[in-house]
């Protein structure tokens, strides 16, 4: 569901390697079960600053003022500065080069941030600040909004139940509401009902629903406001996703904790963790991407990663078999980022080509079909990529 780019730790999520131990093997079979592969759907931002969607759109999250759903990819708007992008499960937020920030979509719970109840089909700006320097990040969870501001500062809106807002309430906010005094924040990476965000000091801090520990302060008690993560004054990059979190350092180690049922921490267990777990020895992560159930990372070597749950071929390993330890995916060394989303992966290479993959039945693959792919495949050719985000409901 979120959006990652490897050079940073966040603007758009995560990337990354594990140990020589799990590096050359098939990686580790786990117990059956799949997930729902709910229903997805991807945006991303083309080189020329355009800005396309396609997948489902039953509450307008695709932004072309439908709630038709596409398998193609389809062109939102004719706007060439479009920046960024994040998708949450019905929602999409995105900022432009002016640094205004948009939202659309549903709107059930103010994650829209706009003021009101009732959702959009279309962009709509959100905030003002232009003048003050702008939006420089955004985040989007299932049905809350992290994002950060030129100055540091970090600001919240939307669904509140567990403290995911990070303002010491459990009050839903429909417009932005800042968070705390600081302005030393980084990086945010918001999962569907919990926060991880960075300090530019290197400090790592959550708040929100720590049912499965995926907060990783060594408890299961839900937090409302943030609070600090270890010692570590390295961490480099994070990864929120649905109750687990993944996390690289700068001396690129990859880091894990919370829920683990499908193996999606890389460890080669089903257990979970409520403090974060180093996974293997490498020290060459770039960058990872955590969703549902799965987990996607590059290495710094430009090689593509995964693990977890794979019911739906989301893994790329043209088999439908879940693992629990990180398996290469092709051999390929060009991979530059990837996003992961229910049941589905998309990933770039640094040529800004768009690769696809998994679960396609809301036609959230972009390739025209509703067929499901359980190896990477590419699609819109005719366009160099920029960014992309994979989100959906499960």
């Amino acid at each position: 569901m979120k959006l990652l780019n490897i050079s940073i730790i966040s603007v758009f999520l995560g990337l990354f390697l594990v140990s020589a131990v799990f590096a050359h093997g098939r990686g580790d079979v786990v117990g059956g079960g799949r997930i729902n592969p709910g229903r997805g759907y991807t945006v991303a931002v083309g080189n020329d600053g355009t800005l396309w969607a396609w997948g489902d759109n039953q509450h307008g999250q695709l932004g072309d003022g439908t709630t038709t759903g596409r398998t193609a990819i389809t062109q939102i708007g004719t706007d060439t500065n479009w920046a960024s992008v994040s998708t949450g499960t019905t929602h999409t937020v995105a900022i432009r080069t002016n640094r205004t920030l948009w939202a659309w979509g549903y709107n059930n719970s103010g994650q829209l941030g706009n003021g009101r109840a009732d959702g959009s089909s279309r962009p709509v700006r959100i905030g003002g600040f232009i003048r003050r320097g702008g939006w420089r990040y955004v985040s989007a969870g299932a049905a809350h909004t992290m994002t950060l501001r030129t100055d540091g500062t970090l600001w919240a809106w939307g669904n509140n139940d567990f403290g995911q807002l990070g303002d010491g309430t459990v009050e839903t906010r429909n417009t932005p509401v800042r968070i705390g005094a600081n302005t030393n924040w980084a990086a945010v990476s918001a999962g569907a009902t919990h926060t991880i965000a960075l300090r530019t000091d290197g400090t790592l801090w959550a708040w929100g629903n720590n049912e499965f520990g995926q907060l990783g302060d060594g408890t299961t008690t839900d937090r409302n406001t943030p609070v600090r993560i270890g010692t570590g004054t390295d961490w480099a990059l994070v990864s929120a996703s649905w109750m687990h979190t993944m996390a690289t350092r700068a001396d690129g180690t990859l880091w894990a904790w919370g829920s683990n049922q499908f193996g999606q921490f890389g460890d080669a267990t089903i257990t979970n963790r409520s403090t974060p777990v180093r996974i293997g020895e490498d020290t060459n992560w770039s960058g990872v991407s955590a969703g549902i159930a799965h987990t996607v990372a590059i290495r710094a070597n430009g090689t593509l990663w995964t693990w977890g749950n794979n019911g739906h071929g989301q893994l790329g390993d043209d088999t439908t078999t879940n693992r629990s330890s990180p398996i290469q995916i092709g051999t390929a060394t060009n991979w530059a980022s990837a996003s992961v989303g229910i049941a589905h992966t998309v990933a770039l290479r640094t040529d800004g080509t768009l690769w696809v993959w998994g679960n396609n039945d809301f036609g959230q693959l972009g390739d025209g079909t509703s067929d499901s792919r359980n190896i990477p495949i590419q699609t819109g050719a005719a366009i160099r990529w920029a960014v992309v985000s994979a989100g959906g409901l499960p």
